[in-house]
């Protein structure tokens, strides 16, 4: 029938470069012709703007304002800086976050609150990012939040993380610490099995 044909040639796509893709992330070429269906079907054209970006990321967050957080990781997907995420953009972070080694996770978790690129995370940028989380959470979450959280979690952050105190944390800061807490190694592997 026409409907299987039509099934079939979409299982069938392969975008371009699929080989390439392989080679650069921890996925097979399954995994990555599904991926490719799920991105092309919320992203037709496939690549995929802020706005379109920050309209899909806020369904799983309906009950939130996910607007910042989606431009921070927009940006952190957006490799190339062109105000676009390709489907390559898309499956190399999330190779990355998914499969890549905790070393890896953490370069790229840093990058995401590393928001002027600078090589080192503000409280500034810190709180941005804090507050962007608790926006997103909402504000009818139980238990209720307090105002001050965000300011809290990020003075516990660099209490914990800025090792000789000096207003920043260093990538060799973020690694050494997140490397030596349970929970947070734990964290790291929370989605090791998702595809």
């Amino acid at each position: 029938s026409i409907t299987d044909e039509g099934e079939l040639s979409t299982v069938c796509y392969r975008p371009e470069g699929l080989d390439s893709l392989v080679q650069q992330t921890k996925f097979s070429k399954k995994e990555l012709q599904v991926l490719y269906r799920g991105f092309k079907n919320e992203c037709p054209s496939g690549v995929v703007n802020e706005d379109a970006f920050k309209s899909i990321y806020s369904k799983f967050f309906p009950q939130g304002d996910s607007s910042m957080y989606a431009h921070f990781l927009f940006e952190a997907f957006d490799t190339t800086n062109n105000g676009l995420v390709s489907f390559e953009d898309f499956a190399v972070s999330l190779s990355i976050i998914l499969r890549g080694s905790i070393t890896d996770k953490l370069n790229w978790a840093f990058n995401l609150y590393d928001l002027n690129k600078d090589g080192c995370i503000t409280k500034e940028e810190m709180t941005d990012i804090m507050q962007s989380i608790y926006n997103m959470m909402g504000k009818h979450t139980y238990p209720s939040m307090r105002v001050s959280a965000p300011k809290e979690h990020v003075d516990c952050f660099f209490q914990k993380m800025d090792k000789n105190q000096d207003g920043v944390v260093t990538i060799e800061e973020f690694l050494e610490t997140c490397q030596k807490d349970e929970n947070i190694m734990h964290s790291m592997h929370l989605f090791d099995n998702v595809i």
